[in-house]
């Protein structure tokens, strides 16, 4: 290879050049990107695409175009979150209908849907909610607990008042 590069204009020395294709020839493989890990491509699934930062949306369209299941899913992820947002929980029955045909694995998530559907189409729907309740209930409860079943419901119910 020196005898090739030095009528070409290179000045340096033949060790020079041996030092330079041992250097090649002992370094491991190419240098690639390591691929996302699959939490980080499901977080870009779940947010929102206006959210995403401006190379996230290249590196998805990259992992999808190795998984082509994933596009299926993200199709499937990204419609029930607008259902849920815009509130039509009348389209839920085609949106299973549509993860049944897809086999996907999400039969479990249909199955248990399909037990509570009126509930479920409900939810989305109806204007008002019962996360104020359950909060509440939460809150109780987490009080209940740091008592570790001491004494009764009269010191409970003293602890809320006085919590509130």
């Amino acid at each position: 290879m020196w005898e090739e590069i030095v009528p070409l204009g290179y000045q340096g020395s033949h060790q020079r050049v041996r030092a330079c294709f041992r250097e090649k020839r002992l370094s491991p493989g190419p240098v690639t990107a390591r691929p996302p890990s699959p939490r980080v491509v499901a977080g870009w699934i779940l947010r929102r695409p206006e959210t995403l930062t401006e190379t996230e949306p290249l590196r998805l369209k990259a992992a999808l175009v190795h998984y082509p299941e994933l596009n299926a899913l993200t199709g499937h992820v990204r419609s029930i979150g607008q259902m849920l947002t815009e509130r039509q929980g009348e389209r839920l029955p085609q949106w299973l209908d549509a993860v049944r045909r897809d086999e996907l694995g999400l039969y479990t998530l249909a199955a248990g849907i399909d037990r509570d559907q009126d509930a479920v189409i409900l939810g989305p729907t109806l204007l008002w909610s019962s996360g104020v309740v359950e909060g509440r209930v939460y809150r109780i409860r987490m009080l209940k607990r740091r008592m570790f079943g001491r004494s009764g419901f009269a010191l409970l119910r003293k602890r809320v008042q006085l919590y509130s």
